[in-house]
């Protein structure tokens, strides 16, 4: 197929990278106003967001592509923006969205200056070999310190002081001039029209009409509507029903050359069929290479999500099968607790990602949900040397001898103002932190790396640390290997039985406290019944802990008034014997809100 474009040399691409709350949406706002793609009228605060959550908390979730025309010197250039999450959860995000781009604006809060999370996606740039435009944001805060933080990002990546940009998302100051740069020195794509096409899919989402709709990045040739596609990792062919571009809302075109960002639409509804990463090519005019995709996201915490209601346990697997389409990142398989049901064990990449997805399931599904306390891998070896890989503590190996237990480790950096150093040794050493190295970015900042376990940081430790440095340390870490360490699995049994729900993978060190914890924590939460309910902690056979909920007394005695003492011992024996023989038979049944509250302990951070 021909097309009239024979040189990309018009088109950039770029993606915005930066901290969480540095103003990328509100400076992605500015460039459409100023584009013109989007009306004063249309306007309105985050318009990429298109989530309810991404609004209301006023943090970007999913990468959002948008082409925007602007010209420069009497030619017109398209420039392809992708605006990325700044949270750490969602760093295969921003990976995805940096293999689509040539280039990438490092944004950088004038009043905040460069945090944890800043300086990882700006690595993963400079592997990817993109041109990196610094911009310092939010200059028109009275607290802004352009000078200063100009000066810390020149002796990060060796830039000139002068060659940093100063822009106002908010007022649209510097925001023109930006452009203007992003033309000057984001390079053209470069690839072969001639060439068998090949295509990136960088992003998908689920359309309830339309089925699956793919985001890709064309690297050589030319895709067409109505030619047959292949995707190289399956084989899979489909026809294109639709292709175009995002600009800012979905446009149909006849084509996508060298260079382009678009969507295209085959009116597939099977998740598997359209994966993130793969390549797609001509299905008559077959490329023989796949294009190199991003590294697989892999989840560093798994939680279990069961539904309130047992019947919903369908729904719930329907409503995780579309929403991988809109997070590749999402990994689950169906479990069973004998306290909770049927339900699904789900891969996350942090906490919020799992606050996240919960939250979504709930809004978008209209499901109730309960979900277990988060745990991270760790691998089991007995003593006859047979490895174990838990996922869930219920899976931990009991009634056999333990060589030993390995968890996983996460090299994890910390900015912070250097009058915190003392305060946040202090908690890593809590966290059982190992400090690797400590350096000054300038004369008050300063950046510590430790190693920590994963399994010690995902709980609290973000929300610790922020109200240990008033909030001005930020916290961003990657997996880093494993390490050897004393753990042992805590049962919590009620009336001796045991209930996997509640039962932990913790370090020796802090078992007991943790035994403690959910013994008071459920003695408040159970319901009394007729008979006595020991509440206990364990360690295999070793009772670490107990709580006991007092039995609901029957006044046996009200009917007796006077005669003989006799009479009242023996309704009184009677009464004893009965709550006895209830004890062996009886069942504690836990109300699902003592669940919820129960576990809530591990559920935001």
């Amino acid at each position: 197929m021909t097309t009239n474009r024979k040189s990309a040399e018009d088109i950039r691409n770029f993606c915005i990278i930066a901290h969480i709350d540095h103003g990328k949406s509100t400076l992605a706002d500015r460039m459409l106003q100023l584009t013109g793609i989007v009306s004063d009228r249309q306007m309105r605060a985050q318009y990429l967001d298109r989530m309810d959550i991404e609004r209301e908390r006023g943090i970007t979730i999913k990468s959002q592509s948008v082409r925007m025309p602007w010209k420069v010197n009497g030619n017109t250039y398209t420039l392809n923006m992708i605006d990325t999450p700044g949270h750490v959860d969602f760093t295969y995000e921003v990976s995805r969205s940096l293999a689509a781009c040539e280039g990438c604006v490092l944004l950088i809060d004038a009043a905040q200056g460069i945090e944890a999370q800043t300086l990882a996606n700006l690595y993963i740039a400079i592997e990817n070999n993109l041109t990196i435009i610094p911009v310092l944001n939010k200059i028109d805060l009275p607290q802004a310190q352009p000078e200063k933080y100009a000066a810390e990002i020149s002796n990060l990546i060796g830039c000139d002081v002068d060659d940093i940009l100063k822009v106002s998302g908010k007022t649209g100051e510097g925001v023109e001039e930006l452009l203007n740069t992003i033309v000057q020195l984001v390079p053209p794509p470069i690839g072969m029209f001639d060439a068998p096409p090949r295509a990136l899919i960088f992003d998908s989402i689920y359309d309830t009409f339309r089925g699956v709709v793919t985001y890709i990045r064309v690297v050589d040739g030319v895709f067409g509507v109505r030619e047959k596609i292949k995707m190289m990792s399956t084989g899979v062919q489909h026809e294109l029903i639709e292709i175009g571009v995002m600009s800012p809302e979905p446009t149909p075109c006849k084509e996508l050359a060298v260079g382009e960002v678009g969507y295209l639409i085959t009116g597939v509804k099977n998740v598997a069929d359209s994966k993130v990463g793969d390549t797609i090519t001509g299905a008559n005019n077959t490329a023989l290479k796949q294009l190199p995709g991003y590294k697989e996201p892999k989840p560093m915490v798994y939680s279990g999500l069961y539904p309130i209601e047992q019947g919903d346990y369908p729904l719930l697997r329907e409503a995780l099968d579309k929403l991988k389409l809109n997070d590749a990142s999402l990994i689950y398989e169906p479990e069973t607790s004998i306290a909770l049901g049927f339900g699904f064990r789900v891969g996350f990449l942090g906490l919020l990602h799992l606050e996240i997805v919960r939250e979504r399931l709930e809004r978008e599904f209209d499901l109730s949900l309960v979900s277990t306390a988060p745990n991270v891998i760790y691998e089991v070896i007995t003593e006859d040397k047979e490895v174990h890989i838990v996922t869930n503590p219920s899976e931990f190996p009991s009634g056999q001898k333990i060589f030993e237990v390995k968890e996983p480790l996460v090299r994890a950096s910390i900015l912070s103002p250097k009058e915190y150093i003392g305060t946040i040794m202090e908690l890593a050493q809590l966290k059982r932190g190992n400090l690797i190295k400590m350096e000054y970015l300038s004369e008050d900042r300063v950046e510590m790396r430790y190693n920590f376990p994963l399994a010690e940081i995902v709980f609290d430790f973000f929300d610790a640390l922020k109200s240990r440095t008033k909030g001005y340390a930020s916290f961003d870490y990657e997996p880093e290997g494993e390490q050897v360490a004393d753990l042992v699995k805590v049962d919590i049994l009620l009336n001796h039985e045991t209930v996997d729900a509640f039962s932990a993978i913790v370090h020796k060190d802090k078992a007991y406290e943790y035994g403690v914890m959910m013994t008071s924590k459920l003695k408040e939460l159970i319901p009394r019944q007729q008979f006595e309910i020991p509440i206990q902690a364990a360690i295999g056979s070793r009772i670490i802990a107990r709580e006991s909920i007092r039995a609901l007394r029957k006044d046996v005695l009200a009917k007796c008034y006077g005669g003989d003492i006799t009479r009242k011992r023996k309704l009184l024996e009677k009464q004893k014997a009965g709550k006895k023989r209830m004890k062996t038979i009886g069942r504690v049944e836990v109300p699902p809100n003592a669940f919820i509250a129960a576990l809530s302990s591990g559920e935001t951070g």
